[in-house]
């Protein structure tokens, strides 16, 4: 039987029950910027209403469209009963949607136990970048996610995405002691 925390557990019936669960109201907010043209910016739990945005903030990272990929974690975050809410977005004072960060809670894999997270997808409006957004993303998420009684957070990085890496460890990751290994086919 796999043991969650009290919170994660409350969170889990409430999801199940098809009750909204946690309030999905604006959960923090943080002028950035210039502080001659400050900018408010609420990070709230992501809503099904926010895949055109987050969709569109992808395809100007990456160049290209993935609904596919999106269309798939949105299924699973807003139609599966056994989901617990962990990602959330950034949205500036009138609404529009500037970032966004993606995970899942897992009760650990591969024989190991451990109550723990992964952090799958970030973005950050090219257009709203070097505002700390990214950053104040992810403290949320970590705060959110510990508050349900997550003990760790994991996440994938290209080994050559040297400014992704540098993102995450100003942002206090460091190495894991486990190894990605893979195997060509």
């Amino acid at each position: 039987m796999l043991k969650i925390g009290p919170m994660a557990a409350a969170v889990a019936r409430s999801h199940a029950d098809n009750d909204p669960g946690p309030p999905q109201e604006v959960r923090c907010f943080h002028r950035i910027g210039d502080p001659m043209n400050q900018s408010t910016i609420n990070i709230r739990l992501m809503k099904a209403d926010d895949f055109d945005a987050v969709v569109g903030i992808d395809r100007k990272i990456v160049e290209a469209p993935r609904t596919e990929y999106y269309e798939l974690k949105f299924e699973k975050l807003f139609e599966s009963k056994d989901y617990i809410p962990t990602s959330l977005v950034a949205e500036t004072e009138d609404g529009t949607v500037v970032g966004f960060v993606m995970g899942e809670l897992y009760m650990g894999e591969y024989g190991i136990f451990q109550e723990g997270a992964t952090l799958d997808t970030i973005g950050v409006d090219p257009d709203h970048r070097r505002q700390g957004i990214g950053q104040q993303l992810i403290n949320e998420f970590m705060e959110h996610l510990r508050t349900i009684g997550v003990q760790k957070i994991i996440t994938l990085v290209d080994w050559d995405d040297s400014r992704l890496i540098h993102f995450f460890r100003a942002n206090k990751f460091s190495p894991s002691k486990t190894i990605n290994l893979e195997r060509r086919l």
